[in-house]
């Protein structure tokens, strides 16, 4: 009888949930799957920044060496988190057919970018979409967050909420005469008959109470409730892919940013299975890998390498297989968003490998290498390493 494989994965909830869809492909191939979960560098130092973890990638190595020690058959990363160089004896297995590639504006409102007020704050803790939204809107603040993808949006919404259960317990005060009034409601004016807040001179009542309005709330914007938040987020930029594989795509507002400029990150809403042993790669790849996403990734990765990059510089390089072609677009920005270098360009899909590397080698010489030393340079000074922001 065929032995179970053994699969590492990370804890968080997007990580088991990537790890579930891999294991179950394999069910379909008769393979029994079990998972284990394992502590990464990045689990363990919450509250840095993703890029100050490391270059070898904080949520990766701990991971790949429970396959290279023998102790696990396979793990499964997000493939834009999986360095282009140094996988020491380990494969990409299987890339199983992508989700949504680009990146979605999160807001309490579902705003688009360019409804935002100048001075807004967005929350990103990646260093490509830092320079892509300062590029777009020079008059937004970029803060850093950090956390999974719920636990993010939990602090996008967290002040709000917490803004309206005080307008309700001060009105509840109020009407109980604990304010030295007696019956009135002075903040109906300020809130709707769902709670919601109104227009000067609306006078609707509050119609639920206290308590059966915080029943009434999703869990998400209940786990807001308890947020201790430092920064007030008008809004986050994440992966349409984290929020959709999380479960959370539908239950915050959303607004997609334009692909051509919010270029995504080499390998974005791809999952990647990695393994070392030759029976297990055949197994993996036989039962996930997806061929149209594995030309489309492979062309991003080998643009990234030919960069040399990826760790430190705001790198955005998407590839989509359209017939004969692969129609590639990257971006290559300077960290404050006012410098760039970025093309788009049709590549033969017979010569994939050939033409991406050759796509590099010309942006390269165009300037990217340049904005790319720069931010080498700065990330030596700062410490710093690759992005991973869901």
């Amino acid at each position: 009888m065929t032995r179970s494989l053994r699969l590492a994965t990370r804890g968080s909830d997007l990580a088991v949930k990537q790890a579930a869809t891999v294991a179950d492909a394999l069910a379909t191939r008769r393979r029994e799957v079990e998972t284990r979960t394992v502590e990464t560098r990045g689990d363990q130092v919450p509250d840095a920044l993703i890029h100050e973890l490391g270059k070898t990638g904080a949520f990766v190595r701990s991971l790949d060496e429970e396959v290279l020690s023998g102790d696990a058959d396979l793990t499964v990363h997000s493939l834009k988190d999986v360095p282009t160089e140094g996988l020491d004896d380990l494969v990409i297995a299987g890339v199983p057919e992508r989700a949504p590639a680009g990146d979605v504006l999160v807001t309490p409102e579902g705003d688009d970018l360019a409804d935002l007020e100048p001075g807004s704050t967005i929350g990103t803790a990646s260093l490509r979409r830092t320079a892509q939204i300062k590029a777009a809107r020079p008059d937004i603040e970029v803060e850093p967050i950090r956390g999974n993808v719920d636990t993010r949006i939990e602090k996008l919404l967290a002040p709000g909420l917490q803004r309206e259960h005080e307008a309700r317990m001060e009105a509840r005060s109020e009407e109980r005469g604990e304010t030295g009034e007696t019956g009135g409601n002075d903040h109906a004016g300020d809130h709707d008959e769902d709670g919601d807040r109104a227009g000067d001179g609306d006078d609707r009542e509050f119609e639920a109470t206290v308590e059966e309005w915080f029943d009434s709330l999703p869990e998400l914007e209940r786990g807001a409730m308890e947020r201790d938040v430092e920064t007030e987020y008008d809004g986050l930029v994440l992966a349409e892919a984290g929020l959709a594989r999380s479960g959370l795509l539908d239950a915050v507002p959303t607004a997609r940013l334009e692909r051509g400029e919010f270029v995504p990150a080499a390998g974005q809403g791809a999952i990647a299975v990695v393994a070392a042993d030759p029976d297990v790669v055949d197994a993996v790849r036989s039962a996930v890998d997806h061929p149209r996403t594995r030309v489309e990734t492979s062309v991003e990765r080998t643009i990234l390498e030919e960069l040399g990059g990826g760790c430190i510089a705001p790198i955005g390089i998407n590839a989509i297989v359209q017939g004969s072609y692969v129609h590639t677009t990257v971006r290559v920005l300077s960290r404050d968003g006012t410098e760039e270098v970025a093309e788009t360009r049709d590549l033969d899909i017979e010569h994939y490998g050939q033409d991406a590397q050759a796509f590099g080698r010309d942006l390269a010489e165009r300037g990217a290498d340049e904005l790319i030393e720069r931010a080498r340079e700065r990330s030596e000074e700062d410490d710093g390493g690759r992005e991973e922001d869901d």
